[in-house]
């Protein structure tokens, strides 16, 4: 793939279903309203169902014929993933594109998910992780059904590069950073993206794992409520400034969107910007892994320590 790839190259989706996490805003949302110009059927994830429903309401408005609903999961929570799948798993409809876009990031304190999980690795990686297992059968039924490969698409980030893998520590229990902590989620995340793919090419699934991530991007991660209001006030200026010269959250769903539709993402790729060192530009192409990210030995290992934590097994 070479050149400009524009939100324009998408195809005509209609009669194809995508779930998409943390869809009510920033680039989860500017990817729904895209794909909703395409006629794709939107399920929009959401914690704050709340927040979902202005969303929808938004993209009814953006998007005229849309077809969509909101549904409430919470990916810290095991119980609310477990709830949310089986109620979806129950409709007996195929679910062609999981987005597994929804994040938090940098929490000034360590605090814990409801099953006692570090909240950004709960949430982040554990939260996928078990979501995108226990909704394997509606994978696998579009599998069945549909010429188009189904595909898994991952979010991770250029903040990968700047740590590595901790088995012995996943819980950030003996020391917490909060940057750290959100680098070390997103590293999981890339390594599993990518053994997903590995253990489904060795099974010859037709279910594709694609990861991308969205350079620097302004969106919500930057204008979070959990910290004091000089640091809200200071994110919300970053932001601001992010929008102006790196991407605004239209520019930065665009590799969400490749991963998504195009026909030339691959089964273990890993997409996002070209300009300015990955973080820039509505240029979209092969992202750079890092290669501590390539290790199969580690990511294996870490699968299952996923699957043991979350008690789901699939792929």
């Amino acid at each position: 793939m070479s050149g400009t790839w524009k939100a324009e190259h998408i195809p005509n989706l209609s009669g194809r279903r995508f779930l998409i996490t943390g869809a009510n805003s920033g680039i989860g949302y500017c990817a729904a309203l895209k794909l909703a110009r395409r006629d794709a059927e939107l399920i929009l994830a959401c914690r704050d169902l709340t927040k979902g429903e202005a969303a929808l309401a938004r993209l009814r408005e953006e998007a005229p014929g849309l077809r969509a609903e909101v549904a409430s999961l919470d990916l810290a929570s095991l119980a609310s993933v477990r709830d949310f799948a089986a109620k979806e798993l129950a409709r007996q409809r195929p679910l062609h594109v999981l987005i597994n876009n929804a994040g938090v990031m940098a929490i000034p304190r360590r605090t814990v998910t409801p099953d006692g999980f570090e909240m950004q690795f709960g949430t982040n990686v554990l939260g996928h992780f078990a979501l995108t297992g226990l909704l394997w059968p509606a994978l696998e039924q579009a599998a069945a059904s549909s010429s188009e490969p189904p595909r898994v698409v991952t979010i991770a980030s250029i903040a990968h590069k700047r740590t590595h893998l901790k088995l012995e520590d996943l819980q950030s229990e003996r020391a917490y950073s909060p940057l750290r902590a959100y680098q070390h989620s997103k590293l999981a995340n890339l390594m599993l993206a990518l053994q997903m793919s590995r253990r489904l090419r060795a099974k010859g699934s037709p279910i594709r794992s694609i990861a991308a991530h969205p350079g620097v991007a302004s969106t919500a991660l930057f204008r979070t409520d959990e910290r004091s209001s000089m640091a809200r006030m200071l994110r919300i200026v970053i932001g601001h400034g992010i929008s102006i010269f790196l991407n605004d959250e239209a520019e930065g769903a665009l590799p969400t969107l490749y991963a998504a539709t195009s026909p030339d993402a691959e089964n273990g790729g890993y997409y996002g910007p070209q300009l300015l060192g990955e973080m820039k530009g509505e240029i979209v192409g092969p992202a750079k892994i890092a290669d501590h990210a390539r290790s199969e030995t580690l990511a294996a290992q870490l699968w299952d320590r996923c699957s043991e934590m979350t008690e789901v097994e699939f792929a």
